[in-house]
């Protein structure tokens, strides 16, 4: 390893955004740790070693940091990126679909923290990055297990940044807007619908079927993933960079900005909130 060369901990890397990560994170000299739920593609490497995880098991994400650190004996990068959608109204969701959206979006990204943080404490450097969404500063109808899963992730990355920025640790929430994946497609969960809400997804989606026919690993479109990717690499290797969220795609600041002017606009209504702001 060079002084320039990082080891990078990268979940959900098989596909969509963590394979763009991990691509950006090899072509520009890293080590990198996949991790991948199932059966993947990606190619041999010799800085790259993929491991099987399921990271909704608390004690095998500790075992896959311990793997990472074994290789080089530190822990430079943690990009928590795995996850998935789920479309269904609050009412239509079940218990086995909110609890495994959150044990893989919420508490998946927790454990990996927990474990990863402790040795870059020791060390006393690392950078901590959560792959969000806009959807964790607005809300979406038949996205809100989703969202908030998502904004938990915020909440406790927030209050981590300030937990641990005395040990030289860096916290960066990654919110994207559209991206050219699958997310929205074949990787797209969903509950099972009730007729009460066909008119809503008829009004979202212009249509009631669900789930919604996919061809093949047909994408959604918006910021392809590699610019996504080198967007997120610059950011982590500009330690002048302090922004604790990274906005990425053309769409993500007009969507920002929408859902925070909504909020404003109901705090706005109470007099103490403006007199507050205008001090």
């Amino acid at each position: 390893m060079t002084d320039q060369t990082s080891t990078w901990f990268i979940t959900g890397a098989g596909r969509g955004l963590g394979r763009a990560i991990t691509e950006a994170a090899l072509d520009a000299g890293h080590r990198v740790v996949a991790t991948t739920r199932s059966a993947h593609d990606l190619p041999e490497h010799p800085r790259l070693t993929v491991l099987t995880l399921d990271v909704r098991d608390r004690a095998a994400c500790r075992e896959a940091i311990a793997a990472a650190l074994a290789l080089t004996g530190r822990l430079d990068v943690l990009v928590n990126n795995a996850g998935y959608g789920l479309i269904g109204a609050i009412e239509e969701a079940s218990e086995s679909d909110v609890r495994e959206l959150i044990d893989t979006d919420l508490l998946g990204a927790l454990w990996l923290t927990q474990a990863a943080v402790e040795a870059m404490r020791e060390q006393r450097s690392g950078h901590v990055v959560q792959i969000s969404t806009v959807g964790a500063v607005g809300t979406m109808p038949t996205l809100g297990v989703y969202n908030a899963a998502k904004w938990a992730l915020e909440g406790f990355s927030e209050a981590l940044a300030g937990e641990v920025a005395e040990f030289g640790i860096r916290v960066t929430i990654v919110e994207p807007g559209g991206l050219d994946t699958a997310w929205a497609t074949s990787s797209m969960r969903f509950a099972e619908p009730n007729a009460a809400y066909d008119g809503l997804r008829e009004r979202l989606f212009g249509s009631v079927e669900v789930p919604w026919p996919v061809e093949g690993e047909a994408t959604g479109g918006g910021t392809p993933t590699a610019d996504a990717a080198d967007a997120i690499l610059e950011h982590v290797a500009d330690s002048a960079d302090e922004r604790l969220r990274l906005l990425i795609g053309d769409d993500a600041p007009g969507q920002v900005a929408a859902a925070l002017g909504l909020r404003l606009d109901d705090y706005r209504r109470d007099p103490r909130f403006v007199a507050a702001s205008q001090e």
